[in-house]
């Protein structure tokens, strides 16, 4: 799995929050996508890697400037820490 986050200018409220999380969702196969307002990101659990190229095209033709998408691997973590592996 892929943790992308999206850094994001343009976000003021909790509309922008669903209005950039429904576009993210409709756009791409994801598992996940949470966005905060306050920092201006957007993280996104996906399968695969993203391609920033249609991330930032998708964000900007809804009025939402991209500054900045990194990629990193995710693992998925355990409640409580149960079955973690060591």
């Amino acid at each position: 799995m892929i943790k992308t986050t999206i850094k994001i200018k343009g976000i003021m409220c909790e509309n922008c929050v669903a209005h950039v999380n429904e576009t993210i969702k409709n756009e791409f196969d994801i598992n996940k996508v949470t966005t905060s307002k306050e920092n201006g990101i957007s993280e996104v659990i996906s399968d695969n890697e993203l391609s920033e190229e249609k991330l930032r095209e998708v964000i900007s033709r809804e009025g939402y400037e991209v500054t900045e998408v990194t990629n990193e691997p995710y693992e998925k973590k355990s409640f409580f820490g149960f079955g973690k592996k060591k």
